[in-house]
């Protein structure tokens, strides 16, 4: 058995996940976000889908992004 890093729970059924050349461990979906979901640079929000990225920073939407890069910038439509 292996133990979620998020957890620390030893589950039988553990996953997983390889990122930028890094291997996490986690016994559910909901641990693996908690760990490895960016969040949004201006209102903390877990950013669970595309978001918006601004110079490299990511954002959950436009109107974060705008409100803290004093950017014009739009959501893709």
């Amino acid at each position: 058995m292996a133990v979620c890093e998020t957890c620390g729970n030893d589950y039988e059924m553990a996953f997983e996940v390889r990122a930028q050349g890094v291997t996490h461990t986690f016994d559910s979906f909901e641990c693996a976000i908690h760990t490895m979901a960016p969040r949004c640079e201006h209102c903390g929000v877990m950013i669970l889908g595309h978001g918006h990225q601004v110079d490299g920073r990511f954002f959950c939407c436009a109107h974060c992004a705008s409100a803290s890069q004093g950017a014009s910038t739009v959501d893709h439509v």
